[in-house]
C-alpha cells in the first residue's frame, strides 16, 4: 500500500519545489538522498524545538547590558525602580527582536542557501556585547548604541568578505587547536553565566576570594550595595534549587534518552513551576514590579513593539573601541559561524573532503552576514549558525526546507512575548551550563601532546571565563602561539635543522587551505573551474530511523502511477 505520506512526498518532489531544493525523486541530477517533503518537515520542528530556548536566553543575557536604558548616578542603578522598569521593557524588546531576526535568518538560509541549519543570535558573542563591550548596566567600554554600529558594520564587513571568499579561507588558515580552544573556553564562559547570579545564583560574589558559594536570600547579602555577596545562609535559595533539579538534572535525564528539544521542556518546566504567585519560587512577587511583569505574562498572545532597541545605532565610528570590539566580532563570528555550518554540512554530508568547502557556501555566509546588520538593526548581537541543527539533520534534514520551517516557527514565537519575557532567569541558568558542557567537548580535539600547541590553547580556554571577554583569551592564545611556534620555526632554520624540540613531530601541521582564496562562483564566470555544486561530496553521516525504514528510497511519482490500484 502507498501511504498518503509516500503520495504526498512524491508530487512534492516532482514539482518545481522538489527540483529547487534537490529533493530525492525530484530528477535533480544533484538531488540528495533520503531528503522527503515530510521528513523535512518534521526536521525543522524539531531544529525550532531545540534552539528555542534562546529566545529566552538571550534576552535574559543582553538586558543585563542595559540596553538603551542610562543609569544616572553611574552605579549600575541596582535598586533605582525606575531603571529596573526599563530593564524590563529592554528585555521584551529583546525577546521580539531575537524571535524575528532568528525568523528571518533561519526562513533565508533556507530558501537561497537550500541548507538545513537554523540561526540565532549565538551564544558566547552575545555574552562578550553583554558583560565585555557595553558591561553590567552600562559600564564597559561603549554604549549600546555604539555596540548596535558595530555589529551592524561587521555584517557588511562579512557580506563583503564573503562574496570575496575571504571569510571561508581566513577560518581554514586558523591552527586547528586554537579554534577548539576558543569554542571549548566560550563553553566554560557560557557555563559560568548559567551558574552565576545571572542565571542559578550557584556562584556568587566574595570580597576576599572575588568569587564564592551564592544561593543565599536577599535578606542575607552583606549589605544593599553588595548585590549577591553572600554573608550567611549560602545554598538556601528555593529557586536556586528548583533550577538545579527541574531546569537542570531533570533536562539532562531527558538528553539521555534523546528527548527531542529536551532543553525546551527543561526552560519551560521551571517556568511554569515558578509563575503561580505566593509562592516560595514565583517570578511574580507581590511588589511594583511583579505586579507590572504579570500583568504583561497574562496576555498570553500579543505582539510586543521595539520600543527602546529598533533602530538604536550610534554610528562613532572614530571611536577607537568601537573598532577594537568590532574586531574581535569580527575574528569570532569567523571562528563561531563558520565551524559551525562546516561541522553541520559534513554532518550533512554536503561538504567536499578535500577543500573542505561545502554546496552554496557563498551564498550561506551572505545569508549570515545580511541577517548579522538586520539584527544589529533589530538591537541583538551577531546571528550565527547554530550547533543544534544537527538534531534536524539526525531527523532526517537535507536541504533548505528543514531550516524555512524552523524559521516559520520562530516568526510564530514573536506573538507569545510574554510567555517568552516571564521565563526567570534559574530556568534558563541551567541551560547555559548544559549548552557550555556541550561546547567543551571541542577541547578533545587540542593537540595536548605537543607543548607549543597544548600552552597557547590552554591560555584561549582558560583566560575567556576568567576575564569574561574572548578577546583576551583569543589574543593571548595567537600571541604565545606565534612565539613558541614561530620562535621554534626560527631556530630550527637558523640551525640548519640541527636544533629542533624532541617531539616536533607531534607538533600539529600548520598549512595554506586547500582550494584557493577565489570563491567558486569568480571561477564558473571566469571558466577556471567548476562550481562547488560539482564537487565531490562526503558521505554523510547515520541515516535518521525514518531513512533506515526505506531501504531503496522513496517511490517516486511516475513509480506511485505505475503500481497496481490495489497497492496505491
Amino acid at each position: 500500500m502507498v501511504s498518503f505520506a509516500d503520495r504526498l512526498n512524491a508530487q512534492v518532489a516532482d514539482s518545481f519545489v522538489g527540483r529547487y531544493f534537490r529533493l530525492e525523486g525530484s530528477g535533480h541530477p544533484k538531488e540528495r538522498e533520503g531528503s522527503r517533503f515530510l521528513t523535512e518537515i518534521r526536521a525543522g520542528l524539531t531544529t525550532w524545538a531545540a534552539m528555542a530556548y534562546i529566545i529566552s536566553v538571550n534576552a535574559s543575557i543582553l538586558k543585563d547590558c542595559g540596553g538603551t536604558c542610562e543609569c544616572p548616578a553611574g552605579d549600575g542603578c541596582l535598586t533605582d525602580p525606575t531603571y529596573a522598569a526599563c530593564i524590563a521593557d529592554v528585555h521584551r524588546d529583546i525577546i521580539t527582536t531575537t524571535a524575528a531576526v532568528s525568523a528571518l535568518a533561519s526562513f533565508l538560509m533556507g530558501a537561497l542557501a537550500n541548507l538545513p541549519v537554523g540561526m540565532a543570535p549565538g551564544l558566547g558573542l552575545n555574552a562578550y556585547l553583554a558583560y565585555s563591550v557595553v558591561g553590567f548596566h552600562g559600564s564597559g567600554l561603549i554604549t549600546y548604541r555604539e555596540a548596535m554600529a558595530a555589529v551592524f558594520m561587521e555584517g557588511w564587513i562579512f557580506f563583503i568578505l564573503s562574496l570575496l571568499g575571504l571569510r571561508q579561507w581566513l577560518a581554514r588558515m586558523m591552527p586547528q587547536s586554537l579554534v577548539m580552544a576558543v569554542g571549548a573556553g566560550i563553553g566554560l564562559f557560557i557555563a559560568f553565566v548559567g551558574l552565576s547570579s545571572g542565571g542559578l545564583f550557584v556562584i556568587g560574589g566574595d570580597t576576599t576570594n572575588f568569587v564564592g558559594l551564592g544561593g543565599c536570600n536577599p535578606e542575607d547579602y552583606l549589605s544593599a550595595d553588595l548585590p549577591y555577596y553572600c554573608n550567611s545562609r549560602v545554598m538556601r535559595s528555593p529557586t536556586m534549587w528548583l533550577g538545579i533539579f527541574v531546569g537542570g538534572i531533570l533536562t539532562v535525564f531527558l538528553m539521555l534518552y534523546r528527548v527531542k528539544g529536551a532543553i525546551l521542556i527543561g526552560i519551560l518546566l521551571t517556568s511554569i513551576i515558578s509563575w503561580p504567585r505566593s509562592t516560595a519560587v514565583t517570578y511574580f512577587p507581590h511588589t511594583e514590579a511583579g505586579d507590572a511583569a504579570f500583568d504583561f505574562f497574562k496576555q498570553v498572545v500579543t505582539f510586543w513593539p521595539l520600543k527602546l532597541v529598533g533602530n538604536a545605532l550610534d554610528y562613532s565610528y572614530g571611536n577607537g573601541r568601537v573598532w577594537y570590539a568590532l574586531v574581535t566580532f569580527l575574528y569570532v563570528d569567523i571562528l563561531d559561524t563558520t565551524g559551525t555550518l562546516y561541522s553541520m554540512a559534513k554532518f550533512a554530508g554536503l561538504r567536499d573532503p578535500v577543500t573542505l568547502d561545502f554546496e552554496n557556501s557563498t551564498i550561506a555566509y551572505c545569508v549570515d552576514a545580511f541577517s548579522i546588520s538586520m539584527g544589529a538593526l533589530m538591537g541583538t548581537s551577531p546571528v550565527t549558525a547554530f550547533i543544534e541543527s544537527a538534531t534536524g539533520i539526525a531527523e532526517g534534514g537535507r536541504t533548505g526546507i528543514t531550516a524555512m520551517v524552523t524559521g516559520i516557527m520562530f516568526f510564530v514565537s514573536v506573538f507569545f512575548a510574554p510567555i517568552f519575557a516571564s521565563i526567570p532567569p534559574w530556568a534558563t541558568g541551567g541551560a547555559l551550563v548544559i549548552v557550555g558542557s556541550l561546547m567543551i567537548r571541542n577541547a578533545r580535539e587540542i593537540n595536548w601532546d605537543y607543548v607549543g600547541d597544548a600552552v597557547p590553547a590552554f591560555l584561549t580556554l582558560i583566560i575567556i571565563p576568567l576575564t569574561y571577554n574572548i578577546a583576551y583569551g583569543v589574543i593571548a592564545g595567537i600571541i604565545s602561539y606565534v612565539l613558541l611556534n614561530g620562535g621554534a620555526w626560527v631556530i630550527r632554520k637558523a640551525t640548519g635543522g640541527r636544533l629542533v624540540p624532541p617531539n616536533y613531530d607531534m607538533a600539529e601541521t600548520w598549512v595554506i587551505p586547500p582550494g584557493g582564496i577565489v570563491p567558486g562562483w569568480v571561477k564558473v564566470l571566469t571558466g577556471r573551474g567548476a562550481s562547488n555544486h560539482d564537487l565531490p561530496l562526503e558521505p554523510r553521516g547515520s541515516p535518521s530511523l525514518d531513512e533506515r525504514s526505506h531501504t531503496k528510497g522513496s517511490l517516486t511519482m511516475s513509480e506511485i502511477d505505475a503500481l497496481p490500484s490495489g497497492r496505491r
